[in-house]
């Protein structure tokens, strides 16, 4: 099978030397196996994304010397898949609506033990299951309205192969235990009230229908693997090989995050540096 990877940035913001480390990081390893590399843009936060950014990830690519295979895939072009995934999800009994807002999560997950740090998780605090027994899930899936899924019901003792390794060293075979997914994920929003998936489902349907056999990305989501995987056992669809990298940092050992315009590859490319400026910045 053909090594097949894919950087899929958003349109939110310019892209940083993070950004640059990661993509440069997956571009060489799919040239060192004569692979194949793929550009997806995850726009499916319409609200935060832009057409003025999505043109920078083109021209930032570009000038860092990237070239991808065939067309560009575009989340918003693929919510048909995400529909259908959502609804096998339901006709299984794995879905649940879900009416709380942030906040009543924050008071029900810190309510049994108060002045106490509720737990995290993924996608932060750990949903308290609050509306998991409260709905009839018979009928069509329901519309307008936040979905989780049943973490109880869908837990699996399950497994991914990492080549890379996770934020506390995990590498090789990974396992991922039933009582892991349900205390330290927990029930995740899959679908939320104004746009019909949600990162966690269109990263896994996408990724399949690119026939990606290898991601590569930060060790900040290395947790969140666990729930691609689950999603992934199951929809029926194949598991890649996960190569979790070092995140690139600023001199206070924080996360590059699109805020830090400072070290944006624009701003480099502004300033007179080269590509390969870029790659030595960022240890390649």
């Amino acid at each position: 099978m053909t090594f097949t990877t894919r950087f899929a940035p958003s349109p939110t913001g310019p892209l940083h030397l993070g950004h640059a480390y990661s993509t440069l990081l997956a571009y060489d390893m799919a040239q060192a196996a004569a692979g194949t590399f793929l550009l997806r843009i995850e726009d499916i936060d319409q609200t935060r994304c832009k057409p003025r950014w999505e043109q920078q990830i083109y021209d930032d690519l570009e000038w860092l010397g990237i070239h991808w295979s065939g067309p560009v895939m575009r989340q918003s072009d693929r919510l048909p898949a995400y529909i259908s995934a959502l609804n096998t999800l339901w006709q299984c009994g794995l879905l649940y609506p879900c009416n709380c807002s942030r906040r009543d999560i924050a008071a029900a997950a810190s309510a049994p033990q108060e002045g106490s740090t509720p737990p995290l998780g993924p996608d932060g605090l750990i949903y308290p299951g609050t509306c998991r027994h409260n709905h009839n899930r018979l009928g069509p899936l329901p519309q307008n309205t936040a979905l989780r899924l049943d973490m109880q019901a869908a837990a699996r003792p399950l497994s991914f192969h990492e080549t890379g390794s996770g934020p506390e060293g995990q590498t090789g075979q990974i396992t991922i235990t039933p009582g892991n997914l349900t205390h330290n994920i927990g029930d995740i929003v899959l679908s939320r009230r104004d746009f019909p998936g949600s990162y966690h489902l269109s990263v896994v349907l996408d990724d399949a229908s690119q026939n990606i056999t290898h991601v590569i990305r930060g060790q900040d989501l290395f947790e969140a693997t666990k729930i691609h995987v689950l999603l992934q056992n199951l929809l029926g669809l194949p598991t890649p090989s996960y190569h979790h990298h070092a995140l690139i940092r600023d001199n206070t050992g924080k996360r590059l995050a699109k805020r830090d315009d400072a070290r944006a590859i624009a701003k480099y490319r502004t300033d007179g540096c080269s590509p390969n400026d870029i790659r030595v910045m960022v240890g390649l």
